[in-house]
């Protein structure tokens, strides 16, 4: 073969793989291939000849790259309602932008479907809609696993390589495992595309994702401004309340039924916002796995259930991985798969969520009987309740294993503190005035510095505060006299 002829496949091969941008300036009423387009949004273009086609805009036909490339296309470009935009395979482009030149300028019906069907539309309603349908994880119906969904060969290496992503480096910032377990990375991953007359970079998390052939594509999750609240989700209209608690949690708060755009089945599922992204993720109550127990508190099924409905809960006296006692608002989330913490809570959130807190409050000056399931004796309890710190041995942590520690009860917020055996000694451990102090004005003992000294010593005191005291400490000590009978 001829390397001429060489060169021709390999430029077939090329187009098969990409598509063209062609664009209808309203104003002038002539069709144009997108050649590029600039930081500032704005397109250059050139005409639809052969001689040009080198220099047109080429589209990788990576269905869910396209799909957020273009929607990031319409965003960037300046004045989108003066320009109607057109996809076309590259090997048909000129033809085809001829046929669209010929329908502006002697328009038919017939004409105007053909047109139709290759259009891009940029219509904001529309564009919200579908991406709210493609916003849905598809991992929603995969159970929490260890196993592998994917295996590395199924993966296009080359579709991934012109993302710029290789499976090196995959391998080296560990994104590759959780991909091949179904997940997303859990991190935003820099994405670099060249389109020919245009470099496309972004960040985006990633996932794979199987398609109706039984391919195994990249699925480009790309930041968006904000969640898409005001378009329904899966059959779901989000209420004033979901809106508030998605912006201010991240996580709805209830369970609702979705509907399988497929199907048409009802899916029970609880919805979150992806924090690095904010898409929107559902998940289906079916896979929804509590824990027995959050930070050494067990939880009881009346707990368990409130965390399967996807509402918050408030627990009091979790142990942190540094062994000191906190309090927190839990709630499930659906991105993370996983019981999270809710610390940041705002204060129209904490109303709603805290009237459980509020109770609790009311009750603050009564000391409880037991401390981590460990029932105080009476003798602890009356020492405990008066403010007292009281010595607690064999608690049982999570993983069964036992430990001390002395609580102390706070009469004035109804908390509990709780300290290890080295965290109280080292706050009740005396400082060397200290001792000094207790040496001298509690146990009548000196130090060399004031041992002649005959006025009380101050707090802390160690050596004469003045002149005075000075003198006395200077002047020897008279011996004492001898208390012998007295000899006539």
């Amino acid at each position: 073969m001829s390397e001429e002829k060489e060169t021709e496949n390999q430029q077939v091969a090329s187009e098969q793989l990409s598509d063209i941008l062609l664009v209808l300036d309203k104003e002038k009423m002539k069709i144009q291939a997108v050649k590029s387009i600039d930081k500032s949004g704005k397109m250059e273009t050139v005409d639809p000849t052969k001689k040009n086609q080198s220099e047109f805009m080429r589209v990788d036909k990576h269905g869910d790259f396209v799909t957020n490339f273009l929607s990031n296309f319409w965003r960037q470009l300046k004045d989108p309602t003066k320009f109607a935009l057109f996809k076309v395979s590259a090997d048909e482009a000129v033809e085809k932008a001829k046929e669209f030149q010929n329908q502006i300028n002697n328009p038919t019906a017939e004409g105007k479907k053909k047109m139709e069907k290759h259009e891009v539309k940029n219509e904001p309603e529309q564009e919200q809609k579908q991406e709210n349908k493609n916003d849905m994880t598809k991992t929603e119906t995969t159970p929490e696993t260890s196993e592998y969904r994917f295996q590395p060969e199924q993966i296009d290496w080359e579709t991934m390589n012109n993302l710029g992503l290789s499976k090196e480096y995959l391998e080296k910032k560990n994104l590759l495992d959780p991909l091949l377990r179904g997940y997303k990375t859990n991190e935003l991953v820099p994405i670099s595309v060249n389109l020919g007359g245009a470099v496309v970079r972004t960040d985006a998390r990633l996932s794979l994702q199987s398609t109706p052939e039984g391919d195994v594509v990249a699925a480009v999750h790309g930041i968006r401004r904000e969640p898409n609240l005001n378009f329904e989700f899966f059959g779901h209209k989000f209420s004033d309340e979901d809106k508030q608690n998605l912006r201010q949690t991240g996580n709805m708060g209830r369970v609702v039924d979705l509907i399988n755009s497929k199907t048409g089945e009802l899916m029970p599922s609880i919805i979150s916002v992806d924090r690095l992204t904010n898409e929107l993720i559902a998940l289906k109550t079916d896979f929804i796995k509590i824990p027995d127990e959050v930070k050494g508190i067990k939880l009881n099924d009346e707990q368990k259930q409130t965390l399967v409905e996807g509402k918050p809960l408030f627990i009091e006296g979790m142990i942190s991985t540094k062994g000191t006692p906190f309090d927190a608002n839990v709630q499930f989330n659906a991105d993370k798969r996983y019981v999270e913490f809710l610390f940041d809570r705002s204060n129209n959130n904490r109303q709603t969520q805290n009237s459980q807190q509020d109770n609790q409050q009311s009750r603050s000056q009564e000391a409880p009987k037991t401390f981590r399931g460990k029932e105080l004796e009476d003798e602890q309890y009356n020492k405990f309740k008066d403010g007292q710190t009281v010595y607690i041995p064999n608690l049982v942590d999570k993983k069964g294993q036992t430990y001390n520690g002395y609580i102390t009860f706070n009469k004035e917020t109804g908390k509990t503190n709780f300290e290890f055996p080295n965290q109280y000694k080292e706050r009740i451990k005396p400082t060397e005035a200290h001792k000094t102090q207790i040496a001298v004005n509690s146990e009548g003992k000196t130090n060399e510095a004031t041992k002649n000294i005959k006025e009380p010593l101050q707090k802390g005191q160690q050596r004469p505060k003045n002149e005075k005291q000075q003198e006395q400490q200077n002047k020897p000590k008279a011996p004492a006299k001898s208390k012998g009978r007295k000899v006539s």
